[in-house]
């Protein structure tokens, strides 16, 4: 059986994928200006407007969104009559971390062992090349069949909500009725997956105060309130002797319906060192797509190296704490900061602030844009059948969307599965998953437009 012309297409667009993603990984376009110019993210917008123009679309615009970033539109119009269909990606990307951690520069695309890396290869710039890649094959097999929308957001991975205040400020400028989210990933590579469920978050920053400044812990040791040791008292306090997430008032004992995720695949996923167990009860579906996960992302506190012989002051950390759907993403951070300020000891001062906050998702998968993507899918991946797994991470865009256009339909794919480390150091993406996502997408626009 010969391949599909939409397969053949994209097989032959491959090297300027590469050629375009080497691109677009070279901007450090992380959003936290603190760390990281703020000209790496205006070039990464301006270079993603570019190649939107260069594929016709009209209206292309950079979008100030009230968080100082910049998200990147676009509409592209189809036949008179047809649906509309959002397309989204970010092209903001997370820190890479330690780069020393790297086998070759974060922000050089490399190819090394049949995967792509560098980082935003997979999370999400590679989502926003998946976009052209489909949209350059149906312009060669006949034109595009709906009108296409692309929102490329520029802050998601810092959860400022800069593109979600627009668009409730601008509620008709990414109206459609299917959305399309690039911005998941399959189970497996080679397994087709649409994410059915996304875990909300909360970011909370606690300091904890009892001196006026630093003593001398020979003299003052022992009597003097240590403002570090009552921090990680009050963190320990997050978890049970399990490890399972413990906020006051907070349920954590959801379970997951569908397909699981074995211990031994998780733990391989996961790269648990030899001899560590996992932490939490329950199946680890449920542990990480129903359940809430509490994370200390950082502590604010003196380094090892040149450390002196001090009760420390102050101290501080930054929690995130991941709720499932079905738990209000504000009222998880009220109970969060309520458990941080009972649980200080000693009377010490303790103040708590939101950072960032995203509601959880979840998405109705019995819709004719799921049957769609279904039959997509399948055919992009030889006859596999889709399935549908939950995700930890959050896209707090998602349920902005869903409160602003509660018709339309929203799809959840990409190339985020688990050897692509996103996050992480060393992050990558599989040529072939890009490949195939991309022809699923292609197809399922074809597929979508007849329903």
């Amino acid at each position: 059986m010969s391949p599909h012309p939409i397969a053949e297409t994209v097989a032959s667009l491959m090297p300027k994928a590469k050629a375009e993603l080497t691109e677009l990984v070279a901007f450090k376009s992380v959003a936290d200006f603190e760390q990281y110019p703020r000209s790496e993210s205006e070039a990464a917008a301006n270079w993603v407007a570019d190649a939107l123009r260069a594929e016709g679309f009209q209206d292309v615009a950079l979008l100030d969104t009230p968080d100082g970033t910049q998200s990147v539109y676009g509409f592209l119009p189809g036949p008179e009559g047809a649906p509309t269909v959002l397309l989204y990606a970010h092209y903001d990307v997370q820190p890479p971390l330690d780069e020393a951690g790297w086998a070759t520069p974060p922000f050089e695309l490399t190819e090394r062992d049949g995967r792509w890396f560098g980082r935003g290869s997979a999370d999400c710039k590679g989502g926003i090349v998946m976009h052209l890649l489909a949209l350059r094959a149906l312009k060669a097999n006949g034109g595009v069949p709906v009108h296409i929308k692309v929102i490329a957001e520029g802050s998601e991975e810092q959860g400022t909500g800069g593109l979600e205040r627009y668009a409730e400020e601008h509620p008709e400028l990414l109206r459609a009725d299917t959305i399309v989210v690039g911005d998941a990933g399959n189970f497996r590579v080679g397994l087709p997956t649409v994410t059915a469920t996304l875990r909300g978050m909360t970011l909370v920053r606690v300091q904890i105060d009892t001196l006026e400044g630093n003593l001398h812990s020979g003299q003052f040791g022992g009597a003097a309130p240590d403002a570090l040791g009552a921090l990680v008292r009050v963190l320990d306090s997050l978890r049970a002797e399990d490890g399972s997430t413990t906020v006051d008032g907070l349920d954590s004992d959801g379970v997951w319906e569908g397909l699981q995720y074995s211990e031994a695949d998780f733990r391989r996923d996961a790269k648990v060192l030899d001899g560590v167990g996992l932490i939490g009860e329950g199946s680890v579906a449920d542990r990480i797509w129903a359940r809430p996960a509490v994370t200390v992302l950082g502590i604010d506190c003196p380094p090892v190296v040149g450390a002196t012989p001090s009760v420390q002051a102050s101290a501080r950390a930054l929690i995130s704490l991941r709720v499932p759907p079905g738990v209000d993403a504000a009222a998880a951070t009220k109970l969060l900061r309520a458990h941080l300020e009972s649980r200080t000891p000693w009377g010490a001062r303790v103040s708590t602030e939101q950072i960032g906050q995203g509601q959880a998702f979840r998405a109705d998968t019995t819709s004719p844009a799921y049957e769609a993507m279904s039959g997509a899918l399948s055919e992009a991946y030889d006859g596999e059948k889709m399935q549908a797994a939950g995700m930890g991470g959050s896209i707090p865009l998602c349920n902005t969307l869903a409160a602003l256009y509660p018709e339309a339909e929203i799809l959840l794919i990409g190339l985020n599965e688990p050897e692509a480390q996103i996050h992480a150091v060393n992050e990558s993406v599989s040529p072939q998953e890009l490949e195939r996502m991309s022809v699923a997408e292609a197809l399922f626009l074809q597929r979508y437009a007849k329903s």
